[in-house]
This record gives structure tokens, C-alpha cells and sequence, in this order.
């Protein structure tokens, strides 16, 4: 056989073996998911994102409205009579002292409970991570298995426990104080399990470096764990921040009148829906609007903590 034979013989299978050797044939389902970064795909998350939104565009406009107006059609009507938009809703409901009261203890509420749960539990996490004690792992299994504690079950132990407690006057059942050491306390083992997992993915060497230096742990906590750890505390801070800002439930049960959060205002004001309108719709949107900025004043943070540790 000359050469040009075993050349054309050899030709087919050397062929095969490249095409063996090469990359695999994409499937219809493969392909599916290389478009989805496409042009068309995203402007379809667009319009999904703004349909999500009109809720919420809803809920504006009609707190730009009159209660009239809002009686005789829908919000949507107000694209062609945009005279019907006006600011009298919000001034009247801030000339409410009650509801300024409200949001005032909303803020005395929500900044505390976050403050407070952030503070503790970074430290916290720390100790469970770097730190060796006795009883430190049976410790974090005690706290991992209060995270399937519901809120609900502590509502009535709680109650009572704050019914007795009372020294100079001040009680707290239906104090502020009450409502925030109740979130405080419910929020501290998602907290401490979160940045406990986190800060344990932090190189031992840096830790090492550290104490060889003649660090001490505050000051590792200090300059190494808090730093690298800003993306994971922020994300936890936004997750309470919202939790506390939104609730209704504890707010019902431990705050009385006088210390009532927004949506505890809010729920007392729908015992006249119908009438009442045009305080429900600013108040729930000012109710609203601010964790909303919340989220998104920090929302760098929050990406950044969600997708620590997915990238090495």
C-alpha cells in the first residue's frame, strides 16, 4: 500500500478520534440556557420587574388622590385627568400626631433591634468560629436548633414573663423596650448562624498572622474579621432592618398605644376602609417607601454578601 493509500485510509479514523476528542454537541436544553443572557430574555425580566411594580405605582397614585376621586374610579384614571393629583393626603396624615408618633416609634423599634442584633452577634459568630472554649460546638448546635422556634410559640410565655417584670413605674408589657429585646432575642440565632458560617470561611493564615503580631482578639475582630466580613453583615443588617420595619404580629401583642409602630397604626385604621382611604393609601406607602431605600441605599452590600464564598 503506497503512501497516499495509508494517508487516505487513516484520514476517516483520524476524523473520528478528533471528532470524539472534541467538544460534545450542545443539547436543545443547553442552548436554551446560553440564550437566556440575551438581549430579548432580559427585556423580558424588564417587563416581568415593572409588572411587579404597578402594586406599588398603584398604591402611589392613590395616595395622590382624593378620597373622592379614589370612590369614583380606578388609579389609572388619573393618566388622563392628571389634575386629580395632589399632596392634601400627606398633610393631613403628618398633621396626625398620632401617626408622627408611629413612625417616630418605628424608628425607636427597627434601629435598635438591628443595631443591637448586629453588634451581638458578630461577636458571637467569632467566638464560634475562632475562638476555643468548653462547650463551644454543643453551644452552636443550641443555637442552630432555635432557628426552627416559631415566633408564634413564644407569644403567650413572653407575655407573662413581661407582665412581671416592673420597677419604677415602668412596666414592660406594652413598652418599646419589650418589643425590641423580642426581636432581638428572635433574631439572634439566624445572626449568629449566618456570620458564624461566614467568618469561618476566612483564612486561617490572616487570623495567624494577626495574633503572631501580637494582636488580640478584639483587635482581630477589629481589623480582620469585621472588614472582610462587611458584605455579610450588611446583608444581615438589610434581612432585620426589613423584618422588624415590617412587622405586625409582635407589634399587636407586646406594644400598647402608645408605643405602636406604623403598621400597628395602619391595621387600626382599617376598621373604616371605605372611608378611610386616602390616610391608608400615604400612610402604607411612607410605610413602604422606606425599607425600600434601605434596600436599595445598600444593595452593593447585599449582592456582595449573598455571593461570598461562591467565588474562590
Amino acid at each position: 500500500m503506497s503512501t497516499a493509500d495509508k494517508a487516505a485510509t487513516a484520514a476517516p479514523g483520524t476524523g473520528a478520534a478528533n471528532g470524539a476528542a472534541g467538544s460534545p454537541r450542545r443539547g436543545p436544553a443547553a442552548r436554551i440556557v446560553g440564550r437566556l443572557g440575551g438581549g430579548a430574555v432580559q427585556g423580558v425580566l424588564v417587563l416581568i420587574a415593572l409588572f411587579w411594580l404597578v402594586p406599588t405605582l398603584g398604591l402611589l397614585v392613590a395616595s395622590l388622590r382624593s378620597n373622592e376621586d379614589n370612590a369614583a374610579g380606578g388609579w389609572w384614571n388619573v393618566f388622563t385627568e392628571p389634575a386629580q393629583l395632589t399632596a392634601e393626603s400627606y398633610s393631613a396624615l403628618l398633621d396626625k400626631g398620632d401617626f408622627v408618633d408611629s413612625f417616630w416609634n418605628t424608628v425607636l423599634i427597627t434601629v435598635p433591634s438591628t443595631v443591637l442584633v448586629v453588634a451581638i452577634a458578630s461577636l458571637a459568630a467569632y467566638a464560634f468560629a475562632w475562638m476555643e472554649f468548653p462547650g463551644r460546638d454543643w453551644l452552636f448546635l443550641l443555637v442552630v436548633a432555635l432557628l426552627v422556634v416559631p415566633v408564634q410559640v413564644a407569644l403567650i410565655p413572653v407575655a407573662k414573663l413581661y407582665g412581671r417584670i416592673e420597677f419604677g413605674g415602668f412596666q414592660m408589657f406594652g413598652s418599646i423596650t419589650g418589643v425590641v429585646l423580642f426581636h432581638v432575642a428572635f433574631g439572634l440565632p439566624f445572626a449568629i448562624f449566618l456570620l458564624r458560617n461566614f467568618f469561618a470561611a476566612i483564612p486561617r493564615d490572616l487570623l495567624e498572622a494577626a495574633r503572631m503580631d501580637g494582636g488580640s482578639e478584639w483587635t482581630i475582630f477589629r481589623r480582620v474579621i469585621f472588614p472582610l466580613g462587611g458584605p455579610a453583615i450588611a446583608s444581615l443588617g438589610i434581612f432585620q432592618f426589613l423584618w422588624v420595619w415590617n412587622d405586625l404580629l409582635v407589634a399587636l401583642v407586646f406594644a400598647d398605644t402608645e408605643a405602636q409602630p406604623m403598621t400597628k397604626w395602619l391595621q387600626s385604621q382599617m376598621r373604616q376602609f371605605t372611608g378611610n382611604i386616602d390616610i391608608l393609601a400615604p400612610g402604607a406607602f411612607l410605610s413602604l417607601i422606606i425599607p425600600l431605600a434601605v434596600f436599595f441605599a445598600f444593595q452593593r452590600y447585599f449582592v456582595q454578601g449573598v455571593l461570598a464564598g461562591s467565588v474562590k
